[in-house]
């Protein structure tokens, strides 16, 4: 089977093709990443594996022979293969696709039982699955993906999650360990708006990336495990927040100041108001 790419390619050393075409995804629609991929793969097919392994797309999903969902990418995928990390096997089946060694596969069954109850208790619902494979004699890598789809509710027509974590594990000694996470989130909404007979809708999609290292105690095998999860976990909750005061909020922000909804005559004297309150008491608090 083939090997599995690396982590991170080095793109100051990368076709000036491939640099261009990074260059041209960031500028296109975050919602028809697809789409622009697969146009930019037809028009310069000799670096499909370069894209494929460098740009991050929305997850898709496969069931197993036993029925087991999983996430697809490009770390379970050997040829035109993926691997179930419930049942170790490919599908369609390979007699010689990459696999774990003994070791990191005992890892990546206890790290798959362990992300499903995060998944239950931070997303009710939903996708996970990790991979793991080895970098080199002493250090491995560990993917954990999670997929969430929105139900359709009143307005909302159609909403994903897709977080992917890749974790880099490199040994200090018999008892440290250091860790690199980096971490992708996408995230996609589809909303109606009706006004009077007029329909509409609004898409508001993006991706957000961000990169933490750590040096962490190590005792079994377990504990490699355990701070990978204390990691994914505290990235999650900060990108979360992120998203929801960042982006969101700045999102309505400038559509307030595009167009607001009572006036701007009439904000206007909202503003002066709590200015007026927000002076008196002030003397009041002084006297």
């Amino acid at each position: 089977g083939a090997l599995l790419p690396p982590l991170q390619p080095t793109l100051a050393m990368a076709d000036p093709q491939l640099l261009a075409a990074l260059d041209l995804m960031r500028r296109m629609p975050p919602s028809r990443c697809e789409t622009s991929l697969e146009e930019l793969v037809d028009l310069v097919p000799h670096l499909t594996d370069d894209l494929l392994n460098t740009i991050d797309q929305p997850l898709q999903t496969a069931k197993d022979a036993q029925g087991n969902a999983y996430l697809l990418c490009d770390y379970n995928r050997d040829g035109d293969s993926y691997r179930s990390p419930w049942t170790n096997e490919y599908d369609p089946p390979l007699s010689d696709g990459v696999l774990p060694s003994p070791k990191l596969r005992a890892m990546e069954t206890l790290a798959n039982d362990i992300f499903e109850g995060y998944r239950e208790m931070y997303y009710e619902g939903g996708i996970s699955s990790v991979y793991f494979w080895d970098l080199d004699e002493s250090s491995f890598a560990a993917c954990v993906l999670v997929k969430k789809d929105a139900e359709e509710k009143k307005k909302l027509e159609a909403g994903n999650w897709d977080a992917i974590h890749v974790v880099e594990v490199r040994p200090l000694g018999p008892k440290r360990a250091a860790y690199k996470l980096t971490t992708t989130i996408m995230l996609r909404i589809k909303t109606g708006h009706a006004v009077g007979v007029h329909e509409g809708e609004m898409n508001l999609s993006g991706s957000l990336t961000r990169q933490k290292e750590e040096e962490l105690a190590v005792g079994d095998v377990a504990s490699h495990v355990a701070n990978m999860g204390r990691m994914v976990e505290e990235m999650e909750n900060r990108m979360r927040d992120t998203l929801q005061s960042i982006y969101f909020g700045k999102t309505k922000s400038v559509v307030n100041g595009l167009y607001q909804s009572g006036g701007a005559e009439a904000n206007k004297k909202k503003d002066m108001l709590a200015q007026a309150l927000m002076a008196e008491m002030g003397k009041r608090n002084a006297d």
